[in-house]
């Protein structure tokens, strides 16, 4: 059975199916698939909800508060999925496919559980020309595993990302929060080594 998309007034009608099963990655009523078991609870607590207002009363218009409320919530929940979008959304009137295109846009949303540290190899013009596709070919072999993918211990996620913004230190990655410069194959040696 489809789900109407209006009410007939031309207003977009909400839906009241999770984002999971209406992108038809689960069955209605089942807890199978990429969608979080119906035990989970997806709420910030009243100090991060009241964090969420300030946030918001410091724009003119409160949705311009929504990137750092995404951060709060991967920061909170581990990564950015499909419900918590919705839950986003909640707090800003926002559809979910506004929260949803947002994610996707910028590389600092994960929108599956990552590994406990991150690497993010830049692979633009100034880092290619500098030897990024080498430094990411090095890693790629270091950690035996293939952009996107994280270790089979849990210990990394490796990204290819577009411009970080420090073309003058090409090539270079962004590794948790702090950029490495100037990389070469020996020094990747010793920074994947001290990713514990």
């Amino acid at each position: 059975m489809t789900e109407p998309l209006n009410t007939g007034s031309g207003a977009p009608r909400a839906s009241n199916r999770p984002p999971t099963e209406r992108a038809g990655l689960t069955s209605p009523g089942t807890t199978t698939g990429l969608a979080a078991p119906a035990t989970t609870v997806i709420a910030f607590s009243g100090a991060q909800l009241e964090e969420v207002q300030r946030l918001q009363s410091l724009y003119p218009d409160p949705r311009g508060a929504l990137l750092p409320v995404l951060h709060l919530a991967q920061e909170t929940f581990g990564w950015i999925s499909l419900p918590v979008e919705e839950y986003v959304a909640g707090l800003f009137a926002l559809s979910p496919a506004h929260v949803h295109e947002v994610v996707t846009f910028y590389t600092l949303y994960f929108q599956q559980p990552t590994g406990r540290h991150i690497v993010a190899v830049c692979h633009n013009l100034s880092c290619h020309l500098a030897g990024s596709r080498d430094i990411l070919a090095h890693v790629k072999r270091r950690l035996g595993i293939e952009v996107g993918q994280t270790t089979d211990d849990g210990r990394i996620t490796l990204q290819s990302v577009e411009c970080l913004c420090a073309c003058e230190a090409a090539p270079m990655a962004q590794v948790d929060d702090r950029y490495e410069l100037n990389l070469t194959p020996a020094r990747v040696d010793r920074i994947l080594e001290g990713l514990r």
